[in-house]
């Protein structure tokens, strides 16, 4: 009930809802030139060296690419012309976008050359570079995205982690890259995770909470996933899990960050695919060194 109740607030035809202010103590909510979009605290610390935005708005699609419908060339348009939006808040030249091919991979690409990243054809779901001016873009409607940043090395990676991102560790891969070809220092590297559905709303079946069971046995099996008592459905915490599963690799817990904002409860401010089903748009996080 809850949810179809979020699918008409979030959905009534010709409603134009406008998004409210999401700050909180990690997160910053910033509406200039009709553009809106979040960033992260911790990361504004180091805007000399980094800029970043996580553009939102339900009535905003980063959408240029369908699996279940074909997009209109006006729907592509204005995709493009969001991104060349999202990208001028922080001084990003949208041409230098490079965003990932997500297919619930653990596939993560280093981005070295421009030309050659634009023309990859093997899906991934997160890049990593240390290029200034390269933008790094994902995209999620209740998925992980997150950005890992090490100030000392000056690299830069941005993660799509959904559930089965989450199971193949993604995360933890994306660290591992970074220290194999950069050398980073798990300790120094800077993870901020962006809105994502919550525990509150990650609802699965007992296939699926079984994955996670057996896939991450060294966590408390308690804190991560709940049994519902009135049915047979299972609540996880996956925003959890890659917390913990970055602390066992190295990460310093004071460098992970939470946006606290659940993708599902604020439908009216961001795409959500629990409560948007088939009609599900696209939120966008780009980054880029400077």
């Amino acid at each position: 009930m809850k949810v179809i109740f979020q699918q008409y607030l979030c959905h009534l035809k010709g409603m134009r809802i406008k998004v409210k202010d999401l700050s909180n103590e990690n997160i910053i909510y910033i509406n200039k030139n009709g553009i809106q979009y979040l960033q992260f605290r911790k990361l504004l610390e180091y805007k000399d060296i980094l800029s970043h935005a996580y553009g939102c708005g339900n009535d905003v699609n980063y959408r240029t690419v369908s699996h279940t419908r074909e997009l209109s060339e006006e729907e592509k348009r204005q995709a493009i012309q969001n991104y060349e939006n999202l990208c001028n808040q922080i001084g990003a030249d949208s041409k230098k976008l490079i965003r990932s091919k997500q297919r619930h991979t653990d596939r993560i690409l280093l981005v070295d050359n421009l030309n050659e990243a634009s023309n990859e054809n093997e899906p991934f779901d997160g890049s990593i570079t240390n290029k200034p001016e390269i933008v790094l873009g994902t995209t999620n409607a209740d998925c992980i995205l997150m950005i890992l940043f090490d100030p000392v090395k000056k690299v830069l990676a941005n993660v799509h982690s959904g559930w089965r991102g989450t199971l193949q560790r993604i995360s933890v891969k994306a660290v591992n890259k970074m220290k194999e070809e950069f050398n980073s220092n798990p300790q120094d590297i800077i993870c901020c995770m962006a809105p994502s559905i919550r525990k509150c709303h990650f609802e699965v079946e007992k296939d699926v909470a079984e994955l996670f069971e057996k896939e991450f046995q060294e966590l408390p099996y308690d804190e991560f996933i709940k049994k519902q008592e009135d049915k047979e459905k299972w609540n996880i915490d996956t925003i959890l899990i890659n917390r913990r599963i970055l602390l066992n690799q190295g990460l310093k817990l004071e460098n992970i960050i939470d946006s606290g904002i659940c993708s599902c409860c604020n439908c009216h401010s961001l795409h959500s695919f629990r409560v948007e089903r088939e009609k599900y748009g696209l939120n966008a996080l780009v980054a880029k060194l400077n």
